[in-house]
């Protein structure tokens, strides 16, 4: 294991949860196999390979939040739902072959109850309402089947809401009708509203609808660099004042560059701003991003806590960080009963 001797008592206290990777994609497309141990293809491209159980365990993580994407582009208005599906059909074929390894978890119980067992956790989020099809009966099936987020936009306008960049975007609008439906019963369901991708103007009307914690799985801060992908200090406000959780991005593109100080510096800016409740990781590996070296893969992740360390940032509030806001987050949005 990487990093100092502080770094994994750390790791071991407080075992890290991830609030995105896109790894069950590529194993719907490839059938890439979360078991074994990968070396990405090319290194320095945008071509997954970064996420399985093996360096899950080397890097001192608990749990994985997998994305689940589908591109209107490329499947229409229609069949988008059943690209979700595969997805989650792909991940549960893979528990099935390594249970004791993987195990898919839905609760701070199922969590907690998979670490005692040595079993890396799995979460599902999905990215894009547009995976609804405008039919909200679709959140509470998706829900049964373990998804715990929903981020409201990606890419593409959507019936809900418009994107900070992509196809449909208007940043005079915020969420529609069918949005505030939306954030409404995702907390009937406990599912998290996941406010990544999402343009600032649905983004602060999500969080003024919402009664429950919202997250922003993976992105960067404004106040640290200057990139569209990145939200403000009034939108980092709206999300901690909800108790909500803002997961940073390793992507050297949208953190200002290769490395950990790039990424330390937005988390600093988070602490400085909202303080140590609302941070969290939000990778994005697997996704088309090259991620930032010392973090291409999970084993990197207690260098950043040793980065994390050197600039003062307290043991307490690195556990925080790494482990205990998101099992709050999670505990906070379970559906009632």
């Amino acid at each position: 294991m990487l990093g100092s001797d502080e770094a994994k008592a750390l790791h071991a206290e407080h075992p890290a949860i991830d609030l995105h990777a896109d790894s069950l994609m590529w194993t719907r497309w490839i059938g890439y196999d979360l078991h074994k141990r990968h070396t990405p293809p090319l290194p320095r491209a945008a071509l997954g390979g970064h996420v399985d159980v093996p360096r899950m365990r080397d890097g001192g993580m608990c749990a994985q939040f997998f994305g689940l994407v589908s591109l209107p582009l490329a499947y229409g208005q229609r069949g988008m739902a059943r690209v979700i599906d595969e997805q989650i059909d792909a991940l549960e074929e893979t528990i099935l072959r390594g249970p004791a390894d993987l195990v898919l978890v839905r609760t701070p119980a199922d969590l907690a109850a998979a670490r005692a067992a040595g079993q890396m956790a799995a979460l599902l989020g999905i990215e894009g309402a547009h995976a609804l099809e405008g039919d909200l009966d679709r959140l509470d099936a998706f829900a049964r089947r373990g998804v715990r987020y929903l981020g409201i936009s990606h890419f593409s306008a959507n019936e809900a809401a418009f994107p900070a960049y992509g196809r449909g975007r208007d940043d005079t609008k915020g969420l529609t009708a069918f949005g505030f439906d939306l954030v409404r019963r995702c907390e009937a369901a406990g599912v998290v509203v996941d406010l990544a991708h999402i343009n600032k103007r649905g983004f602060l009307d999500a969080c003024g609808v919402a009664t429950r914690p919202p997250i922003v799985s993976h992105t960067g801060v404004l106040g640290a660099f200057d990139h569209w992908r990145n939200i403000d200090d009034e939108q980092l406000r709206a999300v901690a004042d909800l108790g909500g959780v803002v997961g940073v991005i390793f992507c050297p593109r949208f953190v200002g560059g290769d490395g950990l100080d790039p990424v330390v510096a937005h988390f600093m800016h988070i602490l400085d701003v909202v303080g140590e409740e609302a941070c969290a990781l939000g990778s994005d590996w697997d996704g088309f991003i090259v991620p930032t070296a010392p973090l291409a893969d999970p084993t990197g992740l207690p260098l950043l806590t040793d980065a994390l360390l050197r600039k003062g940032v307290s043991r307490a509030a690195i556990g925080k960080l790494l482990h205990g806001n998101v099992v709050r987050v999670l505990g906070d949005c379970q559906a009632p009963g």
